[in-house]
């Protein structure tokens, strides 16, 4: 496939969300002297956060992929405001992934770039839904990345999708990682993502993945055990917090149960209990 002509743009960053975020970012940009007024409170860890999207289009995103995503934007940065995490959103220079151009992915990596410009050697967690999953997944291997949480990965089926190759999985080496599905997802097809996790299991041991029974694409049924699920990892794997015992006993089991993880109704009401 030839690369697509993208219109001349770049992807941005979004606002720094959560207390630290806001009065960290321009405490950072003034220790690099380029001006702001900030409060000393120093940013310690970032949640950069990347949307979904379609296979295919070169036009700019629709800013509904960006909504969607903010509430849990705000979720992590919030959970993680005394530690001093802040969260961005990752605006794309195009709306699809668009075949082995993968601009998603390659956005991603300008972000994690501009974060280290921005504030430094800071541990960073790539959360993504959907297609911003699949481009975190892709973007693991840059030396800030931490960890990844991948929210229903659009993970294409090589065969059918005529891909020549599977996704690689080298790049998570080192990284903490869970992925997240439900099993009645009609949009992104939860198989591939197990099929993903376990070919990734086979060179990361820190990798797990839960199931969200009965739970769609959207996961609105089991919301709140969700963003708990995603919270409790985020903290964990940036700020050495510990991990919640599901998830403890999730990266230690071995496939299959590590990878099929249910997420049990409630997750989140009484953690590390």
């Amino acid at each position: 496939m030839a690369q697509q002509a993208l219109p001349v743009r770049e992807a941005r960053l979004g606002k720094p969300l959560g207390t630290a975020g806001k009065e960290g970012a321009r405490e950072a940009l003034r220790r690099r002297g380029v001006g702001g007024r900030g409060t000393g409170r120093e940013v310690s860890g970032v949640a950069l956060l990347l949307p979904g999207g379609g296979p295919t289009g070169i036009r700019r995103p629709s800013p509904v992929a960006t909504l969607a995503v903010r509430p849990l934007a705000v979720r992590l940065a919030k959970a993680g405001r005394h530690e001093g995490l802040t969260a961005h959103v990752v605006r794309y220079r195009c709306s699809g992934w668009n075949g082995p151009d993968a601009h998603p992915a390659r956005d991603a990596d300008w972000a994690l770039d501009e974060v280290v410009r921005r504030y430094g050697d800071v541990p960073v967690c790539l959360v993504g839904t959907g297609m911003g999953a699949r481009a975190a997944l892709h973007a693991a291997g840059h030396p800030a990345v931490h960890s990844v949480l991948a929210i229903a990965p659009w993970l294409p089926d090589p065969h059918r999708d005529g891909d020549e190759q599977p996704d690689p999985v080298k790049q998570l080496i080192g990284r903490q990682v869970l992925l997240i599905h439900g099993t009645n997802d009609e949009r992104t097809d939860p198989d591939l993502s197990y099929r993903y996790a376990e070919r990734a299991k086979k060179v990361n041991r820190d990798i797990c993945r839960f199931e969200v029974h009965s739970d769609g694409h959207s996961l609105h049924q089991h919301r709140d055990e969700v963003l708990a699920l995603a919270t409790d990892f985020m903290l964990g794997s940036l700020f050495a917090r510990g991990y919640a015992r599901p998830v403890k006993d999730a990266l230690a089991a071995p496939p299959p149960l590590g990878l099929r993880m249910p997420l049990a109704a409630g997750f989140g009401a009484s953690l590390r209990h």
